[in-house]
């Protein structure tokens, strides 16, 4: 804080400051500083708050700062000028003795958005440049500054607070500009809708932001105009009347509006939007049929068809639990037959056969059917009585296939039985008794071809014996299928199964098991063990008797068998050694049937050699490959056989070879005279008085020297007719040719031409 000057000096200060005034106004002329603005008339001025105090300590006066709180600006938006528009003026109290210079920071003077005010650094008039915009900015804190020429400051800055007065410049403004809402058709007075919400960028705490709603209009005005209300202040809309029906009226469309200065028409903003209102859909119409009755027909023995459509009406919306069909069968089916289950396209009721219905049973069903949706009727809803209708169906008879029964049939027989035995009679049955159709049987399938069955009668007999031990018969069972056929057009058939159980006989000998065994030269004592095996089953089968058999003599001198249970004996040897061999023993097995059956059983024996464990080692590799001594010794020939036939070969192909080249000629296969004409310079006998002289056919160059004839010696009765040839010396071969073929060949020619 500064402080005031005793009162003696002041002359002096105010002399100094004259002269320091004297000197700025010189100054301002020399460079064109502009003077300070003649201050405006009327103007608001802010002071630097101060204060004065007395300290009795010094005895003299102190200005101190104030704690005041500057009171804000207001000032209106959309201003229409003219620009600068002055607002206030800053002073403070030591502008009087000094020349003080005046600033303002903060947005909207220096800071972001620069330019919207001013101060005039002299007068400290506080200025707008351009309109504001409350809806941007709704207040700017500005600093005020004073500072002395040489820039110190001589105030403490103070705060101004600008208000943008807001003015009703915007309208209203929709969330949304369509609204959905829905309503249950039926629906009482005063049933909520939906709320509709509108925004005003005004300040919503003045008139300018107050908003109010009405509905304008509404479409259909079925069945009155005022279906609707809203609440001004809120925007919820409810019901106000009665009647509300999908059927008639499916859907509403309000025109809202909404407007500003607390709905003022003359000086309030509007605005509008659309509310589209769906009526939604109670089940307040029960389905209808269409008809009274409906008719269908479908041939018997067939399920999962549809034997007839059942069509209903419902006014509700189409594809909702509303109008969604239930179908219910109430009477005419005692069995439960039919079922109508419901197209969910169409809501039709689709009759259909669920099990086989016989036209032989009943020719027509009449069902009564009802009709009801899937939901109860709304609460309120008075009804009629449900919707019936009846369903006339008619059974078309079909040819039905012959019935066997029983299917199977079952019987019992000892097996053994001879062919041309009658066993039972197999016959079917024709549903279509309306029909009077005739049968004809037939045999599908019997794999052991055992049985023959009567065309006309079904009478079944055999053809061969029953055999209870054949392939084709398990666990004793035997089956075979019969085929019966009507003689409708076209003909249907039916199959029945004979199954037959054989009791088993005493038709099958015992015969040893096993039927081959080893033992060393030097057996054991107690020898080997032996049982029988029995196709029949006991008591036909064991316990079992063996003996061994009287021929040939030596089989009870060398052997013995004993008895050890019902099913096994053991055999041994009475003497202490046995040559290497095998031995065939004959041994008789009896069974234990009613009239026993005895077999003579050979057990083929092998005596061989063996070590001390007791294991046969003559051949043993052989044996166990399953090769006898007479296989072995056929190999060994078949080996011997072949190595002479390929030494035989190679033989005959060198000597092939020598004869060969005692009788080819070395030729160049180039040179090779076969198939050509050879001129011998002879014309005339020759071949009348000497024969070929298979010596002078030679290549020339394995000819003598001495052996050439001389040029220009001839025979006297020779006439030459062309030059003497001169045939070019030909080098031996490399791959000499059979010729002898083509000389012979040669030969036979020149005989047929002296015959001539």
């Amino acid at each position: 804080m500064m402080t005031r000057l005793a009162r003696p000096n002041l002359t002096h200060l105010i002399f100094f400051l004259s002269s320091c005034l004297s000197c700025f106004l010189s100054l301002c002329e020399v460079q064109d500083i502009p003077a300070p603005p003649a201050l405006s008339q009327g103007l608001q001025e802010i002071w630097f708050p101060s204060r004065q105090t007395d300290s009795s300590s010094v005895g003299q006066l102190k200005r101190m700062k104030r704690d005041w709180v500057i009171p804000p600006i207001n000032v209106p938006e959309n201003s229409r000028g003219e620009f600068p528009q002055d607002l206030v003026r800053i002073r403070s109290d030591n502008d009087k003795n000094r020349s003080l210079r005046y600033s303002v920071t903060g947005p909207g003077a220096d800071q972001p958005p620069t330019g919207i005010f001013i101060i005039h650094p002299i007068s400290g008039e506080l200025s707008v440049m351009k309109p504001l915009d409350r809806e941007h900015i709704s207040n700017f804190h500005l600093r005020a500054h004073a500072v002395d020429l040489n820039g110190n400051q001589v105030e403490s800055p103070i705060d101004i607070v600008i208000n943008v007065i807001d003015m009703n410049d915007n309208r209203p403004e929709f969330i949304h500009q369509i609204w959905n809402g829905t309503i249950p058709e039926g629906s009482k007075p005063g049933t909520f809708v939906m709320t509709v919400t509108s925004v005003d960028k005004d300040d919503p705490k003045t008139a300018n932001g107050m908003l109010r709603y009405k509905i304008v209009s509404q479409n259909p005005e079925s069945p009155t105009s005022n279906m609707f209300t809203i609440n001004n202040k809120t925007g919820g809309i409810i019901t106000v009347a009665a009647g509300l029906d999908r059927e008639k009226v499916p859907q509403y469309t309000l025109i809202i509006q909404a407007t500003d200065m607390e709905g003022n028409p003359m000086y309030g903003l509007s605005n509008t939007a659309t509310a589209v209102i769906k009526v939604t859909d109670i089940n307040d119409n029960p389905p209808e049929f269409t008809a009274e009755t409906f008719f269908g027909e479908v041939p018997e023995n067939r399920v999962n068809v549809i034997v007839a459509n059942l069509t209903v009406t419902d006014k509700d919306q189409p594809n909702t639990p509303a109008w969604n069909t239930v179908y219910k069968i109430t009477g005419g089916d005692p069995t439960g037959r039919f079922s109508v289950p419901t197209d969910p396209t169409t809501n039709e009721g689709l009759v259909t056969v669920v099990k086989p219905i016989d036209y032989e049973i009943s020719r027509t069903y009449v069902l009564t059917v009802v009709a009801v949706n899937e939901v109860s009727l709304a609460r309120g809803i008075h009804s009629p009585r449900q919707s019936t209708a009846t369903v006339s169906i008619r059974v078309i008879d079909v040819n039905e296939s012959p019935n066997f029964e029983p299917n199977p049939k079952l019987i019992k027989l000892e097996e053994g039985m001879q062919p041309e035995s009658a066993l039972t009679t197999f016959t079917a049955q024709d549903p279509d008794r309306f029909m009077q159709q005739t049968i004809r049987y037939t045999r599908l399938s019997d794999p052991a071809n055992w049985l023959r069955i009567d065309p006309n009668t079904g009478h079944i007999t055999t053809i061969a014996v029953l055999d209870r031990e054949s392939p084709y018969v398990k666990d004793n069972m035997y089956s075979a299928t019969f085929l019966a056929s009507d003689s409708g057009i076209p003909p249907a058939s039916g199959t029945g199964t004979l199954q037959i159980f054989l009791l088993d006989i005493n038709d099958n000998a015992p015969h040893v098991y096993p039927q081959e065994t080893e033992m060393c030269e030097k057996p054991e004592p107690n020898g080997f063990n032996i049982t029988a095996l029995d196709g029949d089953l006991s008591p036909n089968a064991g316990p079992f008797a063996f003996e061994l058999a009287n021929r040939p003599s030596d089989i009870q001198r060398n052997w013995t068998i004993t008895r050890l249970s019902g099913d096994f004996a053991q055999l041994s040897l009475k003497i202490g050694f046995l040559e290497s061999g095998i031995y065939e023993i004959p041994i008789i097995i009896t069974d234990s049937g009613n009239l026993p059956m005895s077999n003579t059983s050979y057990l083929r024996v092998k005596v061989c050699q063996c070590d001390h464990n007791g294991d046969c080692t003559d051949q043993q590799h052989i044996v166990a490959a399953g090769l006898g001594t007479g296989a072995i010794i056929a190999i060994l020939l078949c080996i011997i056989i072949l190595l002479i036939l390929v030494l035989l070969f190679v033989v005959w192909m060198k000597h092939r070879d020598k004869e060969r080249q005692a009788k080819q000629l070395l030729i160049d296969p180039e040179d090779d005279v076969r198939d050509n004409i050879l001129k011998y310079d002879e014309e005339g006998g020759g071949e009348e008085d000497q024969d070929y002289d298979l010596s002078q056919l030679q290549q020339p160059d394995t000819i003598e020297p001495d052996a050439i004839k001389p040029v220009g010696i001839r025979r006297m009765d020779e006439r030459p007719l062309h030059p003497e040839p001169q045939y070019p010396i030909r080098s031996a071969a490399p791959h000499p040719g059979d010729i002898g073929d083509f000389i012979n060949e040669v030969k036979k020619q020149s005989s047929r031409v002296m015959q001539r």
